[in-house]
């Protein structure tokens, strides 16, 4: 049976730790607008308080996540436990987005190893629900490494092609809402 943690404990945010995938869910205020359902991966979340969280947003081909929580700030960051155990961890709550030059920015980055690509955006989180469930549906899977895709990629790109690429695909959400700031 799931349960509801007040806080992010020591015991918890340790379990956190060691999972290498979480889901992130937003969705627009528009009753026909799309939900969004994001992997990500690396060493990308941190536990910041007993009720806070952020994650790295590296560089994509979308910005559903960010323009979502601009426009009402709803999130929910999802662990599961494809290795031991069985378990699923939700965090509800609010979020900010924070990007490069933006107060508070470079010292929320300092909280994570030095990021494979640009950080496009830290998006940081204040958990207003705390939960956890069986996670008895969820295969197991073996943990084989991260992919190195985003440094292939980056790699050979100079910044005025990187920043060229988040002006293209990083303005508007697939709803018209306002991406990024760029």
């Amino acid at each position: 049976m799931g349960k509801e943690f007040s806080i992010i404990d020591k015991d918890l945010a340790a379990w956190v730790g060691k999972q290498q995938m979480f889901f992130v869910a937003t969705a627009p205020l528009a009753a026909d607008g799309l939900v969004n359902c994001s992997p990500k991966g690396r060493d990308t979340l941190r536990i910041i308080g007993p009720a806070e969280v952020a994650y790295l947003d590296l560089g994509g081909s979308g910005i559903e996540t960010v323009a979502h929580i601009k426009q009402n700030g709803r999130i929910v960051v999802m662990l599961c436990a494809f290795e031991g155990p069985p378990r699923i961890v939700r965090f509800h709550g609010r979020g900010e987005v924070l990007e490069p030059g933006m107060a508070g920015f470079d010292a929320l980055l300092q909280v994570f190893p030095p990021p494979p690509s640009p950080a496009r955006s830290l998006i940081r989180i204040q958990v207003e629900r705390i939960s956890d469930s069986c996670g008895f549906g969820v295969p197991r899977y073996a943990y084989q490494g991260q992919r190195s895709s985003i440094e292939n990629y980056v790699r050979d790109k100079r910044p005025e092609e990187l920043e060229a690429y988040k002006a293209e695909h990083n303005r508007k959400s697939l709803d018209g809402l306002p991406g990024l700031d760029i």
